[in-house]
């Protein structure tokens, strides 16, 4: 069988940003119209389940085969003394910084993990415990698989850590006989390229002594992203369907009517495709020789009841650490997304319903909204579904409050002269999430570029030429509304909240035509108007911080912020180490990793840990003065 994977589609950067000044919002364009029933159907039988899948694919497919989707982004060897027991675990744990999340009951994967006493993280192609009292690596373990070309990250519960690995593997496929027009012998013709196949791999260590791996779960899916609540996690992954589409003729001239005929043949192969090359399968080795496959029932897939589902196939794990991966528990949405939020209570999915193929030329301009409500022990419950105009930012765009959920999004963000932005909340009514409030006309001819919900405020950063920090009140979400916008030059791609009503953003600066000249961090008193106090900037740099908040590290006690920052010039990541006071934003220093960059950075105690690829490096966190530097390798 010949598979072909859709490709995501990432939604297009803006560039350019512009000059400042305090006004409030203009006139609030009139609101859209109400968008069509939403909410999540099963399907009732496996018979069922197929018609719908192969008739939501096939209205899907081009000359070509499959379409690309409309979705907007989709985003460890040697052993060393033990780490002190049963004394250590009397100690009293040291104060220390966790992984930088959205929410605090929902933990986010990422490169580093503690709980004080030790430090478990990714690198150099192993997962290294590291005791932060001795200032030594304890453990290093190999991983099963590779990670050459793909993206690995862990997350940590007591004594198991789990590591997410996702890559794309090369597909070869035999070439078919063809029989060529002169009537001659039939010559293998090589098929045309297929995407690299990807594929999820989740690890399963036990950490209490030496590491050991305790499950290893495998699947030919893409990893889209993972919460986890206590010992549990929920794991959502995408796949596309394994389809066998006909080959055209290499070489051969298009003819009227070709087009046309090639898609009635990739509709009729899709209409004799099985249900098995939907439903994808998910391996779980607990070692021994034990094997079990696992694949979602027919009475757990759904589809939204406003269209009939998608080609794609997001499925939602739910991995119970202490278990030991026996079961997987997978339930499959027939829907394409790649935006996940999760509070601890409800996980979120978002993505954009398919079109036929004649109309993929239109602008995607509505998001829809999975809510699934999490359950202590059991896998998540479908609750409730929602429809907004436009497209998400990422999971900072989302933020759920006193049961109301707001959105805040971009329509035609690809068109500088008619994109403009709005924030909408939602309200669960039975299956639905409603739309019960709204405020537009945010960043008329801007996308945003950064969101920030706190309690019953939001904040959006919109920009093309200047940087708008508009200040939004929810606090009746049936009338939200602007309370101020501030224009400056440059963008926040992150915002952080610090102390004092403070506001820390993390962007590029820029000149009056909205050209980008570096690195730029800037502190906002928010607590009335937003007014920008004070800003610290490197030209010509840029930092991770800006696209992935992992990166970032604020220590509220003292005020220590820390991202890897990039200089002019190329070479390495450094991690740069600011003074955040409630009146500004100074530097105190830079910490370096021999050839390598800096990538993550936590604090554990008294001391500052930065970490790269090559090894991890112990500072003082008030005088950043060199106290130990532990290479991988």
């Amino acid at each position: 069988m010949r598979a072909r994977t859709v490709p995501a589609v990432a939604m297009a950067a803006a560039s350019a940003v512009a000059a400042g000044g305090c006004a409030l919002r203009a006139e609030e364009p009139p609101a859209p119209p109400p968008p069509p029933p939403m909410a999540l159907v099963g399907y009732r039988s496996c018979e069922r389940l197929l018609d719908g899948l192969r008739r939501a694919t096939a209205m899907q497919v081009g000359p070509d085969g499959p379409a690309a989707p409309d979705s907007s982004a989709l985003e460890m060897r040697r052993s060393a003394p033990a780490v002190p027991g049963a004394a250590a675990e009397a100690a009293p744990v040291p104060e220390h910084s966790l992984t930088n999340a959205h929410e605090p009951g929902a933990d986010e994967p990422d490169l580093v993990k503690t709980d004080g006493r030790r430090i478990v993280a990714l690198g150099d192609g192993g997962l290294h415990v590291i005791d932060p009292a001795s200032r030594k690596i304890a453990h290093t373990l190999d991983l099963p698989g590779s990670a050459a070309g793909g993206d690995r990250k862990l997350l940590m519960d007591g004594d198991r850590v789990l590591v997410l690995e996702s890559r794309r593997t090369a597909v070869a496929f035999e070439g078919r006989a063809r029989l060529p027009e002169d009537g001659g012998a039939a010559r293998p013709v090589p098929p045309p390229p297929s995407p690299p196949a990807p594929r999820t791999r989740l690890t399963l260590v036990d950490v209490a002594g030496a590491p050991r791996v305790v499950a290893t779960l495998t699947s030919d899916t893409e990893y889209v992203d993972a919460r986890r609540t206590g010992g549990t996690v929920h794991v959502v992954v995408r796949s596309t369907p394994r389809i066998d589409f006909p080959r055209p003729r290499p070489g051969r001239p298009a003819a009227p009517g070709d087009a046309a005929a090639a898609i009635e043949a990739n509709r009729r192969a899709v209409l004799r495709t099985p249900l098995d090359a939907w439903l994808p399968a998910f391996r779980v080795d607990r070692g021994g020789g034990r094997v079990d496959a696992f694949r979602a029932p027919c009475d757990r897939v759904s589809r939204p009841a406003a269209y009939g589902g998608s080609g794609a196939m997001l499925s939602v794990l739910t991995l119970d650490l202490a278990g030991g991966l026996a079961d997987p528990r997978p339930m499959g949405v027939a829907v394409d997304g790649s935006t996940v939020y999760g509070n601890g209570k409800n996980l979120y999915i978002t993505g954009t319903r398919p079109r036929p193929y004649a109309e993929r030329s239109a602008a995607a301009e509505r998001t829809d909204v999975h809510m699934l409500a999490l359950r202590p022990g059991g896998p998540p419950e479908f609750a409730a579904s929602g429809s907004v105009p436009g497209r998400l930012l990422n999971q900072y765009a989302l933020s759920e409050h006193n049961g109301h959920l707001r959105v805040a999004t971009t329509s035609r963000p690809d068109d500088a002269r008619a994109s403009s932005s709005a924030l909408h909340v939602l309200r669960r009514r039975g299956p639905r999430l409603d739309g019960i409030g709204r405020v537009g006309g945010l960043g008329k001819t801007e996308r945003i570029h950064a969101v920030r919900f706190t309690g019953p405020t939001a904040y959006v950063v919109t920009f093309r030429r200047t940087d708008p920090l508009y200040a939004l009140d929810l606090s009746d979400p049936r009338r939200p509304r602007a309370t101020g916008e501030l224009k400056i030059t440059g963008y926040s791609a992150y915002l952080h909240p610090v102390a004092d009503g403070r506001l820390l953003g993390v962007g590029q600066d820029a000149d009056a035509s909205g050209r980008v000249e570096g690195l730029q961090v800037s502190l906002f008193d928010v607590a009335g108007p937003p007014r920008r106090i004070d800003a610290y900037r490197i030209p010509g740099a840029t930092s991770s911080a800006e696209a992935d908040p992992h990166a970032f590290l604020y220590w509220a006690r003292t005020g220590l912020t820390v991202l890897p920052v990039r200089e002019p010039g190329g070479g390495t990541n450094a991690a740069l180490v600011l003074k955040v006071t409630r009146d500004g934003v100074a530097r105190t220093g830079d910490v370096g990793h021999p050839g390598a960059s800096v990538l993550r950075s936590l604090v554990v105690g008294d001391a500052l840990w930065t970490f790269s690829d090559a090894g991890a490096r112990a500072s003082d966190a008030a005088t950043l003065a060199d106290r130990a530097w532990l290479p991988y390798g």
